[in-house]
């Protein structure tokens, strides 16, 4: 068994429900979506086997996985989720919830990224909704979303590494700004930042 790997890379969770817990991210190529806002290069990509991928991230002191993409449900399979887990590691994934998500993973964080009745249908019950939001746009009900733990509000950052210059971008500014204010008139959101950018780590 193989997949088309991107990146491998070790950091801390950036957003969401896990911020700030050591993971060990695998980002697999390709995606079903052209989202505008993307700020992530998942073309091209390198196949690796399983066993590659074992020898690539055992080096770490964690036993968290997060999939990432792209779209990683294009790719993973029980029986690569089986694989990692008969080694010991947890396993969670970044999806925007189109395809059905397996069982196996122990943590599911879905964007629907303007897909919201898809998401529903293919995943009714997942751990964290986490809406990328840009000055304007406007939250969905709850009820149309999948049933989770929690609903983040993401402000969109305008660039993939913000504090390059000591200074985040008027837009994302704007964004931010935007999201507060959803966040306090709709308080079943909570915000959420990509605090990654913040401090300038992968």
């Amino acid at each position: 068994m193989s997949l088309k790997i991107k990146e491998i890379f070790y950091s801390l969770q950036g957003e969401g429900g896990r911020t700030g817990e050591a993971s060990i991210f695998i980002r697999l190529a390709g995606c079903n979506l052209k989202c505008e806002f993307c700020d992530t290069d998942f073309s091209g990509g390198t196949e690796m086997e399983l066993t590659e991928i074992h020898q690539v991230i055992k080096k770490y002191p964690c036993r968290w996985i997060i999939w990432t993409g792209g779209e990683p449900a294009l790719q993973l399979t029980d029986e690569i989720l089986a694989f990692f887990k008969s080694l010991g590691y947890k396993q969670a994934i970044e999806s925007n919830g189109i395809l059905p998500l397996s069982q196996l993973l122990d943590y599911k964080a879905v964007s629907p990224k303007g897909n919201v009745l898809y998401a529903k249908k293919a995943n009714p019950i997942v751990d964290e909704i986490r809406m990328p939001v840009q000055k304007g746009d406007n939250l969905p009900e709850i009820e149309d979303l999948p049933e989770a733990k929690r609903y983040f509000v993401s402000p969109i950052f305008a660039e993939k590494r913000e504090l390059t210059d000591g200074k985040l971008s008027a837009e994302t500014r704007g964004n931010i700004a935007y999201c507060v204010e959803l966040a306090l008139q709709n308080p079943q959101w909570t915000l959420s930042l990509q605090t990654h950018k913040l401090i300038n780590i992968e």
